[in-house]
């Protein structure tokens, strides 16, 4: 354990760059690859960003990784979004030594959103953040530089169920029919509830026989839950599909923070819903008049004339702000959740 410990002690307050590098993560849905990215700590300092698409990233492409047996924190994105949505998080994280890993969830992603309400996604998206993990750990080029012992998760929005899901927690899909039935107004979660309805009559069942029908293949894809992460940093997570006994087999730190204004997925019934039902829960933290996009990485011109509605915020809310004491609490509970020297 002290080979472990000694590299992130000796190296940690010495960092002064990030390093980014493209990885394939195999999908054990579709059988295919997806794409993912590698944020690792570098002795290189930074120079300004690096454009990557839209986002102007705060890391050099393929620089030399600093020695040592880094934590490893994978970032799972939301619904519709990309494997560099929350790159400045990575970044913060990879500057203060940890190995971090996002990925695109097919049919999930800005791309490709064919899958979203179906077990494809709903169980798919915890089985493909453990194939990040599986694959990080067997790569010779990163499996060097992580700390197999260590090892957490993030998430926003989907992402955050998703993180959720990878520590344990149990969803009852079933959740969504009910939930629809009496909150037809929230056309966020339930507008596309009559293609549902259609699909399952199409196949001579109702919609909740459909869900249930997906809640007896939850392990189709495999186990939805992965004894290896440690710790959960969950935002604004989808947290509709889970009741009070989600959460019985959860032995992981939890993290939750949501928007107080949040529309897309009503605090009510999502983060307020299951915070009093996570025993291991960490910390809470709301951000006042925030709506569900501020957790988002702060856009460029480019990208806030592209998803104008995803890039703005309430009047009153600062998202560079709000990101940088974000980044700080993530920092800070992964540190203390799994176990890591500050120098």
């Amino acid at each position: 354990m002290l080979l472990l410990v000694l590299p992130i002690a000796a190296t940690a307050a010495g960092i002064s760059g990030v390093g980014v590098a493209a990885i394939r993560i195999p999908d054990p849905v579709g059988g295919k690859l997806t794409d993912g990215y590698v944020f690792y700590p570098s002795a290189q300092p930074v120079k300004g960003t690096t454009a990557m698409g839209p986002y102007e990233v705060a890391a050099t492409i393929d620089a030399p990784a600093l020695p040592g047996a880094h934590p490893l924190v994978v970032i799972s994105h939301g619904n519709g979004g990309s494997r560099l949505g929350h790159h400045d998080l990575a970044t913060y994280l990879a500057s203060h030594g940890f190995v971090v890993t996002t990925l695109n969830h097919p049919k999930d992603d800005f791309e490709d959103t064919s899958g979203v309400g179906h077990l494809e996604v709903l169980a798919g998206r915890p089985v493909q953040v453990r194939s990040a993990i599986t694959t990080v750990l067997a790569d010779p080029r990163w499996k060097k530089l992580v700390d197999p012992t260590r090892i957490g998760v993030a998430g926003f929005s989907a992402g955050g169920y998703t993180s959720l899901m990878v520590v344990g927690a149990m969803p009852r899909f079933d959740r969504f029919v009910s939930y629809c039935a009496a909150h037809m107004d929230d056309v966020n979660m339930c507008g596309a509830e009559p293609a549902f309805r259609a699909e399952a009559a199409k196949a001579g069942l109702t919609t909740q026989q459909m869900f249930e029908a997906m809640q007896k293949q939850l392990d189709k894809y495999g186990p939805t839950a992965d004894p290896r992460v440690k710790a959960a940093f969950a935002m604004a997570p989808l947290s509709v599909i889970f009741d009070d006994h989600a959460f019985d087999k959860v032995t992981a730190p939890i993290y939750l923070y949501y928007a107080q204004n949040d529309t897309v997925l009503r605090p009510d019934f999502n983060a307020r819903h299951i915070q009093p039902l996570i025993h291991t829960l960490y910390a809470v933290k709301e951000v006042p008049k925030a709506e569900h996009w501020v957790f988002l990485t702060p856009c460029t011109p480019a990208l806030a004339q592209d998803i104008a509605a995803m890039c703005s915020d309430p009047q009153g809310v600062d998202r560079a702000k709000v990101h940088a004491t974000l980044n700080a609490d993530a920092l800070a509970f992964f540190r203390k959740t799994l176990h890591i020297p500050e120098h």
